[in-house]
């Protein structure tokens, strides 16, 4: 309950600010998305690309787990999971309050769970990773950066938001690495600590999920008779 009650609070609390707090939108908001969106970059702060595209990424780290773990859950993961690439934390945080724990994965693997739990998947995460923050920090101007973070709502908050899904993976991490029987404390906290890449290295390294079947309870035998 006391979880339930964390992740509640902070949920509400980050809309209260998003919405309150945070700096005013700005007129040219609409359009700063549609073309960050769509691939028409001159004239935007590379680091504001290189952020915007790895709040994309970041939905398909969480759905390499969220997927996964939604199998023993009573509510519907993937609702989640595919509202995170529009709203990031706002969609994640319901989620991770209500979740149970899981520490186990009955039942197949389909094509989609199969994809999700490749190392591939992981590898090719982490390259687009890796060139987007090269591409922000070779060509990023930090002081027009921190200034629309000052000024501009919707890179303030989804600077937040980064922060926030950096901060969140390690409560979903813990069941993932029991699932696949990878019980190591120091390699939970060195993921764990490490923004944005520590999640992405673990999807490259995790051992892949076992598929076990769930046995019917047997039915209680009869005596025989010689």
């Amino acid at each position: 309950m006391l979880r339930k009650i964390t992740f509640g609070v902070i949920w509400l609390g980050f809309i209260a600010y998003a919405f309150l707090f945070a700096p005013p939108e700005q007129p040219g908001t609409f359009e700063l998305i549609k073309n960050l969106s769509i691939g028409q970059w001159q004239g935007i702060n590379p680091l504001v690309i290189a952020l915007f595209n790895i709040m994309g990424i970041w939905p398909l780290v969480y759905s390499a787990v969220i997927f996964i773990d939604g199998r023993g859950q009573k509510i519907p993961a993937w609702l989640f999971a595919t509202t995170s690439f529009a709203v990031g934390a706002f969609a994640l945080l319901p989620y991770l309050g209500l979740r149970e724990p899981n520490q186990q994965f009955i039942g197949k693997k389909n094509t989609f769970l199969k994809l999700l739990d490749s190392r591939v998947t992981g590898f090719i995460l982490t390259l687009a990773s890796v060139l987007l923050v090269a591409f922000g920090l070779q060509g990023g101007d930090w002081g027009n950066f921190v200034q629309q973070w000052q000024t501009n709502r919707f890179i303030h908050v989804m600077s937040l938001d980064f922060c926030l899904l950096c901060l969140l993976f390690p409560t979903l991490l813990g069941d993932d690495m029991v699932r696949r029987d990878w019980k190591n404390q120091q390699l939970f906290w060195l993921i764990a600590l490490i923004p944005l890449f520590g999640p992405l290295i673990y999807l490259c390294v995790r051992p892949p999920l076992a598929e076990a079947i769930a046995e019917a309870i047997p039915s209680q035998r009869q005596p025989t008779t010689n």
